[in-house]
């Protein structure tokens, strides 16, 4: 840094004449100047367009990471369901599970939050009208038929034949194949389209849910990994907010208060 009183300047603009207006008179400074201002121009510009680069290239970087943060909740939820499954002794297939599903359909329920994936990214894209994972839940909400899901929870669990853990191993290794090899786009769902990267959370939260149900079923701990919980409790938080029982949450995560009889976010 200059002491005070020196001549010296870290200025980028070049040395002016000390008589400026005489030479500016005599025409020999105005094109320097001139020159000068374009350059400070062209450089403002170059910054901002390197600005706009970076604020693209870091929107990316968050989105990339966020996308494999959600791949890998998901690769974890349905680890553990492979996990579960294995579990299973061989005389508990049959017996009661969640409502009136045995072990076996609900395992094939829960299968289906796998073989969707990769069904799902084998059709083409349709129009993006499911804006995020809650809106997944809540136009589903609207068009819930219990029946059809007890019927397709057992036709799936059927499906599994005689080795159910090795068929959702199966399951599990086509789907994180499937979504390795994609990027995120709209795929149709059964209440419309929506960004991969949205409906992947409802996989990982249908894996983590049920998950919990059949370690019930078979008589194990009702745990999950950490990372799958960071996952969709912030979806079940935002179904409940969306139905009104956001105050009932929050007071029953904060002790003053249990959750009612039969409540339920879904």
């Amino acid at each position: 840094m200059a002491a005070a009183g020196s001549e010296h300047t870290s200025s980028p603009l070049p040395d002016l004449p000390r008589d400026l207006g005489s030479s500016v008179r005599a025409g020999r400074v105005g094109g320097r100047i001139e020159t000068t201002f374009r350059e400070l121009a062209l450089s403002r510009a170059r910054s901002r367009r390197l600005d706009a680069d970076m604020d693209v290239d870091q929107a990316d970087f968050v989105e990339t990471r966020g996308r494999a943060v959600a791949i890998e909740a998901f690769r974890l939820a349905a680890d553990h369901v492979v996990a579960l499954t294995a579990a299973v002794p061989a005389d508990r297939w049959d017996a009661p599970a969640l409502g009136s599903w045995t072990v076996r359909s609900l395992v094939g329920h829960t299968g289906r939050a796998l073989s969707t994936v990769v069904e799902y990214l084998a059709r083409p894209a349709v129009e993006h009208t499911v804006l995020s994972t809650a809106d997944y839940y809540t136009r589903a909400a609207e068009r819930v038929d219990a029946e059809s899901i007890r019927l397709r929870g057992e036709q799936a669990g059927a499906d599994l034949g005689e080795r159910p853990a090795e068929a959702i191993r199966e399951l599990r290794d086509q789907a994180v194949r499937a979504l390795a090899e994609a990027g995120d786009r709209i795929v149709p769902t059964a209440v419309g389209g929506i960004l991969l990267s949205d409906y992947v959370p409802t996989r990982t939260f249908e894996l983590a849910v049920h998950g919990l149900d059949i370690a019930r079923a078979i008589g194990l701990p009702a745990v999950l990994p950490a990372e799958v919980l960071r996952a969709v409790l912030p979806v079940a938080t935002e179904l409940a907010v969306r139905r009104g029982h956001g105050e009932a949450v929050l007071l029953a995560l904060t002790g003053r208060d249990g959750l009612p009889a039969g409540f339920g976010v879904l």
